[in-house]
């Protein structure tokens, strides 16, 4: 679960190269302690909902915001925003994450959002399901606005759940015999913790799952001694 990027390293760095105001005080935000207990550290769940599953192709077009901590979830911190997209919607897309060309007629464009949502994530570490997906649309957006590139710790529910369970002897063993893996897939993975089952598909639906998913996954799987170092990548 540990990465080969030393982040507080690199987020000082990043401080000094960047030209673009946004960009250079989000990473001299990022006051990073390896060594933090997972009890200290102040999280943010984030999703987006995108066009297609192509960072080069497609566009991000709703981002959910979720502050918590691995005892409370800050609901009236949520924060969610819908964004124009460059290109119309296709009804297959439409079909998975619903939203509609109504409802994105007055979103503002995406580079009005990323001061806000740069600000939403200052002090606080990203929790993500899947992280390409907000990784690397974030990364190509802000490259594509601003000539930066932002790149940041987060952790990953999907790896966790796929390094303790899916990986899980008993697990293999079963896959073994069923001649399939075990999905990892947001809802199925908040399954197996018994929590509640929501309507995904919407951003800050998303990732308020994601946040329930992260305190449950740490309370069965974690010591209470874990650090920041050994769930985030």
């Amino acid at each position: 679960m540990t990465t080969k990027i030393n982040w507080p390293e690199f987020t000082a760095r990043k401080a000094r190269e960047v030209s673009d105001p946004k960009i250079r005080a989000f990473y001299e935000s990022q006051k990073l302690d390896p060594d933090t207990p997972l009890e200290e550290v102040p999280f943010v769940a984030m999703d987006f909902e995108t066009t297609g599953l192509n960072p080069d192709e497609h566009e991000i077009i709703s981002i959910g915001l979720v502050p918590f901590d691995l005892h409370r979830i800050y609901l009236r911190q949520t924060q969610e925003w819908f964004v124009q997209p460059k290109r119309q919607l296709t009804h297959d897309s439409v079909a998975i994450h619903r939203i509609t060309h109504s409802q994105l007629q007055s979103a503002p464009d995406l580079s009005e959002v990323l001061g806000p949502l740069l600000e939403a994530l200052n002090g606080r570490i990203a929790v993500v399901h899947f992280r390409y997906i907000e990784r690397d649309f974030l990364f190509n957006a802000v490259e594509r606005l601003t000539g930066e590139q932002l790149m940041f710790p987060m952790i990953d529910t999907m790896e966790i759940e796929d390094r303790y369970h899916r990986q899980a002897f008993g697990t293999r063993f079963k896959q073994l015999l069923r001649g399939r893996k075990e999905s990892v897939r947001l809802a199925d993975s908040r399954e197996r913790y018994s929590l509640p089952r929501y309507q995904l598909h919407s951003a800050h639906i998303d990732a308020l799952a994601t946040a329930e998913l992260l305190q449950a996954q740490v309370h069965h799987h974690f010591e209470s001694g874990a650090r920041l170092r050994d769930i985030w990548s």
